[in-house]
């Protein structure tokens, strides 16, 4: 069973995946808070075209996906401000992505581009690797030191800034934490995928979270639970792991929503029988 283990590449899979499995939800938690779940897809999209980008000029494909998802990232949040719909704007950015993404793919030929549409975690390089330990680190220390601003901010960014908050420095820091993560979750579990790393953990952990720091545990812990489990049965079972990633948390929200609708009902039928 650790026989897995013994690979250099799977070793450097599982650190770059459960780094990467503790962050995506923290920055998924104030995302689907704030109503911009589709996010993760936009910026995954314009991902791809950073990363035919850098294939293109010959840099690391890493790299150009970052610089893409920051400048998409900051267009989304300025058109959502000045046509105040988080919708049209996520769309107008993701248009523009597909787009470059499909023009500039064909300049790119011969390379390995589509590995990064459903992600090659157990291909990555070192520096991949160090890229996304730094980005990791810089993403937790983040949420740390800003957790009580995000908090306000992801429920009421009006409130917030008539309580104070310093919201448009807090909204740069955490679009550029949002762009450098997704750029590094593309490259590992792919670009068509990344959103649901970002969402379906958040969305497990809100059924059962009773609160914001209790949802935000539940979610890291069932995000790292999706990407050592997938990690484990795309090996074994010879599965793409991005994808199995993503179906086994998809599963789990379908197994935790009827585990909880069942719990509902039960607990409602002894209540009445108790004050029958």
């Amino acid at each position: 069973m650790l026989s897995i283990f013994s690979y250099e590449f799977m070793r450097r899979a599982f650190l770059t995946g459960i780094l990467l499995a503790v962050i995506v939800p923290c920055i998924g938690l104030v995302v689907v808070l704030k109503r911009l779940s589709m996010i993760g897809d936009a910026l995954s999209h314009t991902a791809l075209a950073g990363v035919a980008l850098g294939l293109v000029l010959g840099i690391n494909p890493v790299l150009g996906a970052m610089g893409a998802c920051i400048v998409s990232a900051f267009g989304i949040e300025a058109i959502r401000k000045r046509l105040k719909f988080s919708e049209t704007s996520i769309a107008i950015i993701m248009s523009a992505g597909i787009g470059l993404a499909g023009v500039l793919s064909d300049f790119a030929r011969g390379a390995n581009f589509n590995s990064f549409l459903f992600g090659s975690i157990v291909a990555i390089s070192s520096f991949e690797t160090l890229i996304a330990t730094i980005v990791s680190v810089m993403v937790m220390l983040a949420f740390i030191l800003l957790y009580k601003e995000l908090f306000y901010i992801s429920l009421d960014e009006r409130g917030a800034r008539l309580a104070g908050v310093p919201v448009k420095a807090v909204n740069f820091i955490f679009t550029m934490l949002t762009a450098v993560t997704v750029s590094i979750a593309s490259r590992t579990v792919g670009a068509l995928i990344v959103s649901s790393l970002m969402v379906v953990p958040v969305a497990c952990a809100m059924q059962l979270g009773r609160s914001f720091k209790q949802t935000l545990v539940f979610s890291v812990a069932f995000s790292v639970f999706f990407m050592v489990a997938g990690l484990f049965v795309s090996y074994y079972a010879g599965l793409k792991p991005g994808g199995t990633i993503a179906l086994l948390g998809v599963a789990s929200f379908c197994l935790v929503s009827v585990a909880k609708s069942v719990f509902t009902k039960i607990l409602r039928l002894r209540r009445q029988e108790a004050n029958g």
